[in-house]
């Protein structure tokens, strides 16, 4: 397992987060004179975005995310995710939680599947952070957070070995192995299977640096050529254009990665029968690792450590249905296995003088100090110790 998976992990389904949460507020968009308390308008899009920009690229946050660490749990960083979805005035339910997270997951896992090579989730990670760019050009402060942590991601990765990155892309797929999510735009495409698993192509251009294949060529003791042989490889092979660009701005070439959400159309999930099957396994991998404690409640604390409650009843605020309809989303909830399901966050919606003030405490420069803590036992539930933050 490599140390250095963690923080190309949370950018890129970070990232994808960002891109689901636009197109559903582009989608739930109501014009700002005719908009009721609890409907959206464009300044409450862009207002969302900034306030979820700004907490997960954090300088301090980043910091801590770039030391060389191992992977958290499922669970855990899901938690990371629950928090980072609710620093604005956003509310979502379990169910839309869950949906939200299902397609971070599956459409990051077909990314990393899919790249030519193990050094091009490098540029995934780039096309995602150029797009996160275009969320935030009216915010200058925030934009350079945003180009701190490509300085930081060429800075750690520029000068990483091709197998140091094959461990990388080994790591990514181990985390999301077992995940056989069923997604709407994958189906239709026809790049996923009914049964949940991704259709790898047979044609396209080959990785930067190779030949199209269908050649063998041998040699001799001396290391001279002495034969030629031909083959049929069945695809429809190219050879890559160019290299993409690894600069802060250029041509990343790969589309992997960029906004697959920029054409309006609905996004729908379906556990497929064999993650059904799998769900006893999952329980199992998504219980938190004891020795992740102590940074998840770093991190926890440098996202701003919001509170964690039950639902009580209606809240003020803006709630965001990452279904079509809330018919879909209770239908959502009822039929979701209980053990792919996660404890219920709901974040009560600040005023607007209160919730600067508290994302400026976020931005601002601040000292993280350990506070003292009682002994616990390995098997403490994770949610419960960061109530206590």
């Amino acid at each position: 397992m490599s140390v250095r998976t963690l923080p190309l992990l949370f950018l890129n389904l970070g990232g994808e987060m960002l891109y689901i949460l636009d197109q559903r507020l582009r989608a739930q968009n109501i014009p700002g004179d005719k908009a009721h308390k609890d409907e959206w308008t464009e300044v409450d899009r862009k207002r969302v975005l900034n306030d979820i920009i700004s907490t997960m690229f954090n300088r301090k946050f980043m910091e801590e995310l770039f030391k060389p660490q191992e992977l958290y749990s499922k669970k855990a960083l899901r938690t990371v995710y629950d928090r980072l979805a609710h620093a604005s005035i956003m509310r979502l339910n379990q169910a839309s939680m869950d949906k939200l997270y299902d397609l971070m997951t599956m459409a990051f896992k077909y990314q990393v599947l899919l790249c030519p090579r193990p050094k091009d989730v490098l540029l995934v990670t780039f096309n995602h952070l150029d797009t996160i760019k275009g969320f935030i050009q009216d915010s200058p402060t925030i934009l350079h957070q945003v180009e701190e942590t490509f300085r930081q991601l060429t800075e750690t990765y520029g000068g990483l070995s091709a197998g140091e990155f094959q461990l990388i892309r080994q790591t990514l797929l181990s985390f999301f192995q077992d995940l056989h999510i069923r997604v709407s735009i994958f189906l239709k495409d026809r790049v996923q299977n009914s049964n949940g698993r991704f259709v790898l192509p047979v044609s396209g251009p080959v990785p930067w640096g190779t030949e199209v294949p269908g050649l063998i060529r041998m040699f001799n003791n001396k290391g001279k050529e002495v034969k030629k042989v031909e083959f049929k490889h069945g695809g429809h092979y190219v050879t890559a254009p160019k290299e993409g660009s690894f600069e802060l701005c250029g041509d990343r070439v790969l589309k992997l990665g960029t906004n697959m959400y920029s054409i309006n159309r609905p996004v729908e999930t379906h556990m497929s029968g064999a993650s059904k099957n799998l769900a006893s396994r999952t329980q199992e991998s998504i219980v938190p690792n004891p020795l992740a404690k102590e940074e998840l409640n770093l991190l926890a604390r440098l996202m701003g450590g919001m509170e964690i409650k039950k639902a009580s009843g209606p809240e003020p605020g803006f709630r965001l249905n990452l279904f079509t309809t809330d018919e879909e989303e209770e239908q959502a909830a009822l039929t979701r296995p209980e053990e792919l399901s996660y404890e219920v966050i709901n974040i009560q919606a600040t005023q607007d003088q209160q919730r600067h003030k508290e994302l400026a405490r976020i931005m601002g420069e601040f000292e993280v100090t350990e506070q003292p803590r009682p002994s616990t036992s390995k098997g403490d539930d994770l949610l419960a110790m960061m109530d206590e933050l």
